[in-house]
């Protein structure tokens, strides 16, 4: 079932700073992963830096989703970590993100 009480934006990098302290859902190209940090690619190209909830023993993909909390105009508190798998369609996803955030926004709940 849907949340549609407290729905979730997709964001890009660029969008981050506009939802400063709320809730968000992205996905990251993953570059390297440390114990506490994920390093990526946002969809619209930018480097973003996620901090793994302490909990996560996720293995990681190439291409993860990440639920959490913007923490700064490139970082983000992951909550939820889930693996894309190893292709996916960042270009395409990138403009979903646009569509979801202008006058549009309305049908992505």
């Amino acid at each position: 079932m849907t949340d549609t009480c407290s729905p979730r934006p997709m964001v890009n990098a660029g969008l981050l700073k506009k939802y400063l302290g709320r809730r968000v859902t992205t996905v990251v190209k993953v570059f390297r992963s440390d114990g506490a940090d994920l390093v990526g690619q946002a969809p619209d190209g930018t480097s973003i830096t996620v901090r793994k909830a302490a909990s996560s023993s996720i293995t990681l993909s190439h291409f993860v989703e990440v639920v959490g909390v913007v923490e700064g105009e490139s970082a983000l508190r992951a909550e939820i970590c889930t693996n894309f798998g190893d292709a996916f369609d960042m270009v395409t996803y990138n403009q979903l993100c646009q569509l979801a955030n202008c006058d549009n926004r309305d049908c992505f709940v």
